[in-house]
């Protein structure tokens, strides 16, 4: 008898010790990442704006990145003499020089200017993805984002109570919820990186079009940006939808939903790339695919 009140004792004492440590890394991640979450996926030409990144792109042609983008226009331009001198004695079709020389000068131009035109891009971006949030905002009366969203069905269905066992359904679903979470800013976090790479590969991208050869390059480059920001865009979609479900109702599969929302949020980088392609941001995908 005795033995059996102390193996019981020292299965609570476990039982409770592990739910403490879960229940203070929960509620860790729950106070640090929501807010995180909304600055890393509601991307704008604010990331643009620090000193090292335009120092690293380069704000006139003699600094930065755009000295690298130059010196390739010369190369261009040397290439293309060599080539229209070669197509007279080996008759290679070639086109003809002053298209080459307008191209170059108008190309060469843009690349120059490829910080308006990257600010640009993601400003409209930003817009789209800000206009959608604001009807949403208008309709429900509350902020579209990660951490309204978060708070809203947390404190409705009731799976962040400090006594949520680990070893029942709720504690679970609430430990489902915050390792997914923990995905989702690895996830978005690398998105983030991605399109500053993808900013700074702008002036090379642009350059890119004067010649056909490289136009290739243009493409991919646009492509793959185009996949990131649209990232942002069905996002806020997703969240625009996720607000309009009703939370406060009982019942175990209120709090699946819940999961679904958040794997939901998860794979939209999936599905954007199924639809018009771009490169995987998802974090465990990139693992394996380095493995």
């Amino acid at each position: 008898m005795e033995n059996s009140l102390t193996s019981e004792n020292i299965s609570n004492i476990i039982i409770n010790t592990i739910n403490t440590i879960l229940e203070n890394l929960f509620s860790s991640i729950d106070n640090s990442l929501y807010s995180i979450l909304d600055d890393i996926t509601f991307i704008s030409s604010d990331i643009l704006n620090t000193d090292y990144f335009q120092k690293i792109l380069g704000m006139s042609a003699s600094s930065g990145i755009l000295i690298i983008a130059n010196s390739l226009l010369f190369g261009f331009l040397i290439y293309f003499s060599i080539k229209y001198l070669l197509s007279h004695f080996y008759s290679i079709e070639i086109e003809a020089p002053y298209q080459f020389i307008f191209k170059l000068l108008f190309f060469g131009i843009a690349m120059n200017c490829s910080y308006f035109i990257i600010e640009q891009i993601l400003d409209i971006s930003s817009n789209i993805t800000l206009s959608i949030r604001n009807l949403g905002e208008n309709i429900f009366n509350t902020e579209i984002c990660f951490s309204s969203l978060i708070n809203k069905i947390n404190s409705t269905i009731g799976i962040n109570s400090i006594t949520t066992n680990i070893f029942s359904v709720d504690g679970i679903i609430k430990s489902t919820l915050s390792f997914s979470l923990l995905n989702l800013v690895f996830s978005y976090s690398l998105r983030y990186i991605m399109i500053k790479v993808f900013a700074l590969l702008s002036p090379f991208a642009i350059l890119s079009l004067t010649l056909n050869s490289t136009s290739w390059f243009f493409r991919a480059w646009l492509k793959n940006l185009f996949s990131l920001l649209f990232i942002q865009v069905i996002v806020s979609i997703v969240l625009l939808i996720l607000f309009s479900m009703d939370y406060s109702a009982d019942g175990l599969i209120i709090k699946f939903l819940y999961i679904g929302a958040i794997y939901a949020l998860i794979r939209v980088n999936s599905f954007v790339r199924e639809f018009v392609g771009g490169i995987p941001t998802n974090v465990s995908h990139t693992v394996n695919k380095v493995r």
